[in-house]
């Protein structure tokens, strides 16, 4: 195996060797904490642009398993390992995740202490890195200037897509940020037609269709460099659709109400992120993937109240809408691949429309 470097802008080096496909990457490196459900974080478009490391030291071991994609392709820019197996056993295992990386195009650095990595980006906060050949070429300057823009309509649909049957008894309209192709499959299992739009699509045009609900999808990127989006979310709030937003979804619905959002030090990725109901206080495991979060203290309380909260943290993780039957929560209810806690909210959202 060909050595590789990763180097944080910081100036610290990680020597490793290189897997998946090869070559130069430049990108801002996050960390996971998930023990499984690398194939569903490798196809989360939540994750476009990015490196992403897997604190679990041992990836890959049930290999490719094309029917727990999240999406058609791969959209990290690099994937970062400890141990990367070689010999997968899974009963349903069509292939190898180093092939995988390789085909799709996406570099892949294995042999690193991600435990020491993980570390300095809790303690320090989210960071740019450099993945090459030859540290030689490291021009820290470059990274620090490092900025990812126009993720969203990077990975958002270029056209209408529908799901579900035609006679079904709720019609949901979902404006694709970067959606789970999970999140369409618990709408239609619960008896919804979905109609997917484009990012870019307008207040008018999801009117047109005469939704039953609005769906706002999960996404990649800071909130706030998509104002545009904003701007037609403000335009359908005195229609009183009833609303779900997951993840950036969220953010963007919290943002077109009035509030703000905040960069997080390092952001919450993995399987096994606890958050509380802020009404019950009953504790629930969520499946998470974002570096910003909606700044409680701009909350309008005259308009909405915090749902959930993460328990770690403190941050806020959920928004229930008064002046109109909406609410969003930051983790993905949808659990792939991670724990089913909160899978009634899309009941929840179903009976909002009934």
């Amino acid at each position: 195996m060909k050595k590789a470097y990763l180097i944080l802008e910081n100036g610290k080096v990680f020597q490793g060797f290189s897997c998946g496909a090869e070559g130069e990457v430049r990108a801002e490196i996050v960390f996971s904490t998930a023990m499984t459900g690398y194939l569903e974080a490798l196809t989360d478009k939540s994750f476009y642009g990015q490196a992403v490391v897997q604190t679990f030291p041992l990836i890959g071991n049930y290999g490719v398993i094309p029917a727990d994609f999240e999406a058609d392709a791969l959209t990290p820019a690099a994937y970062i390992v400890r141990e990367l197996c070689d010999f997968p056993s899974n009963f349903r295992c069509e292939g190898k995740l180093d092939e995988l990386l390789r085909k799709a195009g996406v570099v892949g650095l294995c042999g690193i202490d991600t435990r020491t990595l993980t570390r300095i980006l809790r303690e320090h906060g989210t960071m740019n890195c450099l993945i090459t050949d030859d540290p030689a070429k490291a021009d820290l300057s470059s990274l620090q200037n490092l900025q990812l823009k126009g993720a969203v309509e990077a990975v958002s649909c270029r056209e209408k897509q529908v799901f579900g049957a035609e006679d079904a008894s709720k019609h949901v309209v979902m404006l694709d940020y970067g959606y789970k192709r999970s999140i369409v499959e618990n709408l239609v299992k619960r008896g919804c037609r979905v109609t997917v739009l484009p990012c870019t699509s307008t207040a008018e045009e999801v009117l047109a269709l005469k939704p039953d609900g609005l769906m706002l999808s999960n996404g990649p990127g800071d909130p706030t460099l998509n104002p545009a989006m904003v701007e037609e979310l403000k335009k359908l709030l005195p229609h009183k659709i009833p609303t779900f937003g997951i993840c950036l979804g969220y953010q963007l619905l919290a943002l077109a109400n009035g509030a703000s959002s905040v960069k997080m030090k390092y952001g919450h990725r993995g399987e096994n992120q606890p958050v509380k109901d802020c009404c019950t206080g009953r504790i629930y495991i969520s499946a998470q993937s974002h570096g910003y979060a909606i700044d409680p203290a701009s909350l309008d309380p005259r308009i909405c109240e915090q749902m959930f909260v993460n328990v770690n943290d403190g941050t806020c993780e959920g928004v229930l809408y008064h002046h109109m039957p909406a609410f969003g929560v930051q983790f993905h209810p949808e659990a792939c691949g991670g724990p089913l806690d909160t899978e009634f909210l899309f009941d929840r959202f179903t009976a909002m429309m009934a």
